[in-house]
């Protein structure tokens, strides 16, 4: 099953990342208590580390009807015809009872950017790095906050099994280990 926005919004409700007052039914949530903008750590005090979904900083327009569009950290340049290292701007933990697809926006898909390794695991937690690939005729501009990736979040049935990879923790773009 593939997450709602609303699901979405109560989930990171849970996890105290914003108001759940902010969670409503007809819209997405309007604030946030997670818009530190700090990357090197999460920007709050978990309740339980593991256990919730926590996208942070949250946008309120990144919420989409059934995903979160991920945002760029900095300023840079998709080469053509060449795979770059994309730094998400959001740290994400993923619970074990969920996993993420990304997909890249359509909107970057039609100018050639396709993504490779669009998984993540149940028990993620850190920023993304975003594997994208120009197949486009020119480079590609990328400005801080542009959002590119959705991510799709699923439920894993009677999941328990969490990722303990060495990607565990990321900060910034990191190369293959």
């Amino acid at each position: 099953m593939i997450l709602s926005a609303r699901t979405i919004s109560e989930r990171l409700a849970e996890s105290g990342c914003f108001p759940a007052d902010a969670v409503r039914t007809d819209e997405p949530p309007v604030r946030s208590d997670c818009e530190t903008g700090k990357i090197s750590s999460p920007p709050y005090k978990r309740k339980e580390p593991g256990r919730h979904l926590v996208i942070s900083p949250f946008a309120p327009e990144s919420l989409q009807p059934a995903s979160y569009d991920l945002r760029v950290s900095l300023d840079m340049v998709l080469p053509r015809s060449c795979c770059t290292l994309v730094p998400s701007l959001e740290w994400v933990e993923i619970p074990g009872d969920l996993a993420a697809t990304l997909r890249c926006r359509s909107s970057y898909g039609r100018r050639g950017v396709i993504i490779s390794a669009g998984f993540v695991d149940p028990g993620f937690r850190g920023q993304l790095t975003l594997c994208l690939v120009n197949m486009g005729r020119e480079d590609i501009a990328l400005k801080k906050n542009d959002r590119i990736v959705q991510m799709i979040i699923h439920e894993v049935q009677e999941g328990g099994m969490l990722y303990n990879g060495r990607y565990q923790d990321s900060h910034g773009a990191i190369d293959a280990r």
